[in-house]
């Protein structure tokens, strides 16, 4: 009776792993959006003179430039993204080819 019993788990376990085993699944759709803002540094020296009188402007005068990039959109619009820093607090502004600061 045993050897009935355990034969029958043992068909019944068969039966489930292989309908299992045949079982379709739909496929993984899988969707990578890419973000195509460019960020290319610049030197300081190089950054447009408006931005570079912006710079010279209170509040801003009162902070120390370090690293500047010119960042570009996946739409064309570009901007400067231009890191300051004033004793240990760091920042960042973003200006436009004319030192018009651009909001986020």
């Amino acid at each position: 009776m045993k050897k009935i019993i355990l034969s029958a788990a043992f068909l019944a376990f068969a039966g489930l792993t292989a309908a299992n085993a045949t079982e379709v699944k739909e496929p993984l759709a899988i969707t990578v959006k890419q973000d195509s803002t460019t960020k290319v540094p610049v030197e300081l020296a190089d950054l447009p003179e408006a931005v570079k009188a912006t710079l010279q402007t209170e509040p801003v005068k009162q902070w120390t430039p370090t690293a500047a990039f010119l960042v570009t959109n996946a739409d064309k619009t570009s901007y400067y993204h231009i890191d300051i820093k004033k004793g240990d607090e760091t920042a960042a502004v973003k200006l436009d080819k004319d030192g018009k600061p651009i909001k986020s």
